[in-house]
């Protein structure tokens, strides 16, 4: 009741108005959608109640299939991923801001943060591990510090 209470009196403070409680989803579909393990179909369980329109099934959709490694750092709904492990063919000479790195496997991943690291490794290992805030980091065997990255393709 505290929430509905919040909700309301922000919509008026904004000038909108909310349907009425009685159109939201019920506690029963939102026990069901909290009790889904998985949490890409708890979510998209709770994507599918209704704010404001007429109570649907409850039932969660299906998440959408796919490689998780193939799509793994662009600007997508969250795959699960948490990590992936890949290699810089040939000599790696290091990083500088702005620089992009290709890897093995055919992502292209750039530098965002102001870091420098000066290495010499023939085909190191790199692992691209989810970091805090939605970004990345690249962790290369044999390198001592992380470098933060956006992959571009």
């Amino acid at each position: 009741m505290r929430a509905f209470t919040a909700l309301l009196s922000l919509s008026l403070s904004l000038g909108l108005s909310l349907p009425a409680p009685a159109a939201w989803a019920d506690d029963g579909a939102l026990r069901r959608c909290r009790a889904l393990a998985d949490t890409t179909v708890r979510l998209a369980c709770y994507d599918a109640l209704p704010m404001g329109a007429a109570l649907s099934t409850g039932e969660p959709s299906a998440p959408v299939a796919g490689p998780p490694a193939a799509a793994f750092g662009l600007q997508r709904p969250d795959d699960g991923a948490q990590e992936i492990v890949s290699s810089i063919p040939g000599l790696f000479e290091g990083w500088r801001p702005g620089e992009r790195i290709r890897l093995a496997n055919g992502q292209l991943w750039q530098v965002t943060d102001d870091t420098r690291g000066v290495y010499f490794l023939r085909d190191p290992k790199v692992t691209v591990r989810r970091a805090a805030m939605g970004s990345f980091v690249l962790d290369v065997d044999g390198a001592r510090k992380l470098v933060r990255v956006r992959r571009l393709e």
